[in-house]
């Protein structure tokens, strides 16, 4: 038995090692050098199966990426039966989550349908509809989808009062790099929830407003799957590219930051375009694409 043990460690040490693409770690590391705060990036060429990582198993908080595993567990509650798709929902101003959202303006008892709810969370990164979907679905109701499929880590931290203390340290949830790359992929095989319910996040996925960071730096005529997230100490982005030479999907994602400014110059937000920018060009050697001169004037989502 100890030599087996022994075998099957060196089998997976070995596997790895063939798995892991090391020119783009060395690369990765160099863009990550010097940045004041911690970083986790986790990349997998999804046509070779070969990844490079930094700190991909380490706990970030998600900020606004938790609400990808919100859809999924909303839904797993529409494949059940449990919820309907179009359904009418109620407004009431007692769900309003304090900030510049578009629910936000609705008045008392407004109608609006629940596919829009959640267009509003996943696009638009509304708090509001976020929250709204997250107690309609139940806060463990989704840890428990994620704990059914094998994810260790993701949670839903926020109104769940035996996650408070986790709460505490990271918000409204916690995540590794790896563990997002793996529901985006799940989603773009057609594995979470249903291949029905996946294609409809896919299609959910690649409508996002916020495209100012990683997504300025792939061509805006390829498809893209991708949410952010982002606290005054943490900004993250997750984004699955269906690039000519094969799709790859990447998790940049940051803590304690030192600089913690909202402006396009901060760090990490500089930080993110730098990889995505290298990634692009890496996994798409002949592309001559570059964001247009002056284009930045036309980014400044707010």
């Amino acid at each position: 038995m100890k030599y087996i043990s022994s075998f099957l460690l060196l089998f997976t040490t070995l596997t790895t090692f063939a798995q892991t693409d090391q020119k783009l770690t060395a690369q990765l590391l160099a863009a990550t050098k010097g940045f004041h705060g911690d970083v986790g990036i986790y990349v997998q060429n999804l046509k070779t199966g070969k990844t490079a990582a930094i700190n991909a198993d380490t706990l970030f908080p998600t900020a606004s990426m938790i609400k990808v595993s919100i859809l999924s567990g909303l839904m797993d509650k529409i494949d059940k039966g449990e919820l309907q798709y179009n359904q009418k929902l109620v407004y009431y101003d007692s769900l309003l989550y304090a900030g510049e959202d578009i629910l936000g303006s609705f008045k008392d008892k407004d109608t609006i349908q629940l596919s829009k709810v959640a267009m509003l969370m996943i696009t638009m990164s509304d708090n509001t509809a976020s929250l709204w979907l997250q107690k309609l679905v139940g806060g463990d109701y989704i840890n428990n989808w994620l704990d059914a499929n094998g994810f260790k880590a993701m949670r839903v931290n926020s109104r769940i009062p035996a996650r408070r203390a986790v709460w505490e340290k990271y918000g409204w949830g916690v995540t590794t790099p790896r563990e997002m790359c793996r529901l985006f992929t799940m989603i773009r095989e057609g594995k979470a929830v249903s291949p029905a319910a996946s294609e409809r996040m896919s299609r959910t996925l690649n409508r996002i407003f916020w495209d100012e960071t990683a997504l300025s730096q792939i061509p805006p005529y390829v498809q893209t799957m991708s949410k952010q997230g982002a606290v005054d100490a943490s900004r993250s982005e997750t984004v699955l590219v269906n690039a000519p030479h094969g799709d790859y999907v990447f998790s940049v994602i940051t803590k304690n930051n030192k600089d913690q400014r909202w402006t396009s110059d901060n760090e990490a937000d500089v930080l993110i375009k730098k990889v995505s920018a290298l990634l692009w060009h890496y996994f798409e050697p002949g592309s001559k694409w570059q964001p247009a001169p002056g284009v930045e004037k036309y980014m400044l989502n707010e």
